[in-house]
């Protein structure tokens, strides 16, 4: 049997289909606007509740309430307003990403039409965190330092040791759910097969993967793609490498 393969995220979807209209937002949470949403769902698994893709959608605000979702989002177009219950808004820009933890209470406003890609667990038979009240809309700095690792296995690569770092800026309270930043060195990976779903946005830099079956995707600076969990796996950088990664591990 064919082994899987990494699938790239486009955003305008599917390359025969594009964007499909989607059910309309329900009405009873819309305080502004009438909007229209689109998009593409690259990847899905029913039994851990991951979901991921393309969608844009026009302008329309909506009532605030508790986030039912873990969601990790890289705008591409637009820019969506997230509203705290204090009243304070963050705005997200084409080009900048952030993570809205599930439970936090919040209000969505869009004043244009605005694309993202989109990474989303939902744990159904999670319950609120004593924190709730703190969660708010994290911002990821795509040009922060990264603190080092330093427990790295010698083992693991067919090149020199690398010089890897890694923030982690939000994990769900199974820890299942990891989202965060990675850079590293030229290195190469042992071969192997990945126990976890990751997309991965690259921030910086060059490399390839490749599959149990030879299959090489190359990728750059600026490419967003999901490696999906059981395939084959060898990662190769040949110059630095920086990107922003949302993975999960059943």
């Amino acid at each position: 049997m064919p082994d899987q393969t990494v699938i790239k995220y486009d955003p305008q979807g599917h390359p025969e289909t594009g964007l499909q209209t989607w059910d309309p937002i329900p009405q009873d949470i819309i305080t502004s606007g009438n909007p229209v949403q689109r998009g593409h769902q690259y990847y899905g698994t029913e039994e851990d509740r991951v979901i991921s893709g393309v969608w844009d959608c026009t302008a329309f605000e909506q009532k605030r309430f508790p986030y039912d979702v873990d969601e990790f989002m890289l705008v591409l177009g637009g820019s969506i307003s997230i509203e705290d219950e204090s009243g304070h808004t963050e705005t997200f820009r084409a080009g900048e990403s952030f993570i809205l933890p599930k439970y936090t209470d919040c209000a969505w406003k869009q004043s244009e039409l605005a694309l993202k890609f989109y990474f989303i667990h939902d744990n159904p038979a999670s319950s609120a965190p004593d924190n709730a009240g703190d969660l708010a809309a994290i911002r990821v700095d795509h040009s922060a330092e990264l603190p080092r690792v330093t427990d790295l296995d010698a083992s693991q690569f067919m090149s020199a040791m690398p010089d890897m770092g890694m923030n982690i800026l939000y994990s769900d309270p199974t820890e299942k759910l990891t989202i965060g930043l990675w850079d590293c060195s030229p290195m190469k990976r042992v071969p192997g097969t990945l126990a976890r779903s990751e997309l991965m946005h690259i921030l910086e830099g060059s490399g390839s993967i490749t599959n149990a079956d030879g299959v090489v995707f190359n990728f750059k600076a600026g490419d967003t793609f999901l490696v999906p969990i059981g395939m084959g796996y060898q990662w190769q950088n040949d110059e630095y490498v920086k990107k922003v990664f949302c993975s999960y591990t059943p």
